[in-house]
């Protein structure tokens, strides 16, 4: 079974959170200093900024989440190759220059058959 899923969605959230702080630096500095309660919605830029770093830390929960399950031997579901390849070609789609492109290779080894020939998703039940 791989091992290595879990780790590269953390290392993807790790690298998406280090961007959204490189680029959104400033942004987040405003935000706080003029209060954090409802920062997001101050505009656009702030918007973006917040779905940035939002969606890092929701990577990293995936990634965390997944590496728990390839630590205990069971085997991922299916269903999350389909929904992580569903999001990389939406986002490669919308913005194809972006780190969408760094989603690919776990969301198709996922989608791979186990090496001995059966069918993840059908011994996983997903």
């Amino acid at each position: 079974m791989k091992r290595w899923i879990g780790r590269w969605l953390v290392a993807v959230a790790v690298l998406h959170t280090g961007v959204a702080l490189a680029l959104f630096g400033n942004t987040y500095r405003t935000m706080w200093s003029d209060g954090i309660w409802g920062a997001g919605v101050r505009g656009a830029g702030h918007s973006a900024a917040a779905w940035f770093l939002l969606f890092g830390i929701l990577a990293l929960a995936a990634g965390l989440a997944v590496s728990a399950v390839e630590r205990s031997g069971a085997r991922l579901p299916r269903s999350l190759g389909v929904a992580l390849l569903g999001l990389a070609v939406l986002g490669i789609v919308l913005m194809p220059v972006s780190g969408f492109w760094l989603v690919l290779p776990p969301a198709l080894a996922l989608l791979r058959p186990a090496r001995d020939g059966t069918d993840r998703a059908a011994r996983s039940g997903g």
